[in-house]
């Protein structure tokens, strides 16, 4: 699921062991010459000459680099096969356009962060992902899984990114965001909803309750507004179940209405 620290996960760990990271964004448009290389004009001594400069993959793999993936099912499938080789037990890089063969280097280390794990987009949620060929997925030695935090350490997690909040009342404040954000992802595991809160946005939240002093109206602005409106009135009774407090869309100012 998005929202749980993946890629931040692998920053984090790298940054502890001092070593060099690299996060690479993935989308349809990265081709076969953005990993690999390609030959660009450059200025020798005045002159201009081609020059073959190295993508990302064969710059990394030389050096004791941590190269991450995000959002590896984004990419296409086709343009995925020039690490087909390097996931194999010690694999190497065929450089065709040198005529090289790349030894990885020891301390080199590839990872990849996805939310569908190259499924596809089964649930709708995360539009322009791609189905990747199972082969290379065969081929990754260790998939694992990051799911959201327990409740006392996303708590903490918040209040370090909104270090303002770190006091008896804005603490209880938080453990109540966090509170709404659980409800969210059990309604969404249940098929009560189709959107659910994850960190990013409930430290958006805190975010938003300093510049609005409001909590509700800074609810409504980080998440109730991305939800369906036939869902708001779900989303808006899980905000009363933790702040006491009925918003807009609630059912039940809908029935003092009438």
């Amino acid at each position: 699921l998005h929202g749980t620290g993946k890629s931040t996960h692998i920053e984090q760990v790298a940054a502890r062991l001092n070593w060099p990271c690299v996060r690479v964004n993935l989308d349809g448009h990265i081709s076969r010459l953005d990993l690999v290389g390609k030959d660009t004009i450059v200025v020798r001594d005045g002159l201009q000459v081609t020059e073959f400069q190295e993508g990302i993959v064969p710059w990394a793999l030389q050096r004791p680099v941590a190269l991450i993936f995000d959002e590896y099912d984004a990419g296409r499938p086709d343009v995925m096969f020039v690490i087909q080789r390097i996931l194999e037990r010690d694999g190497k890089f065929t450089l065709l356009d040198q005529n090289r063969v790349i030894r990885p280097h020891p301390w080199f280390r590839l990872f990849a962060t996805s939310n569908t794990v190259g499924l596809g987009n089964l649930s709708g949620m995360y539009h322009g992902t791609q189905v990747l060929n199972h082969a290379q997925i065969d081929r990754w030695n260790i998939v694992a899984t990051l799911n959201y935090l327990p409740r006392d350490e996303e708590v903490a997690i918040v209040l370090a990114r909104v270090p303002s909040k770190n006091y008896d009342k804005g603490r209880k404040l938080i453990a109540s965001m966090v509170a709404v954000a659980d409800l969210t992802r059990k309604g969404f595991a249940a098929g009560d909803i189709s959107t659910l809160m994850s960190p990013r946005t409930v430290i958006t939240w805190a975010e938003n309750c300093e510049i609005f002093r409001n909590p509700a109206l800074a609810f409504r602005l980080s998440f109730l507004n991305k939800c369906d409106e036939t869902e708001r009135p779900i989303v808006a009774e899980y905000y009363q179940r933790c702040f006491g407090e009925e918003l807009d869309e609630s059912w039940m100012r809908e029935a003092g209405k009438a």
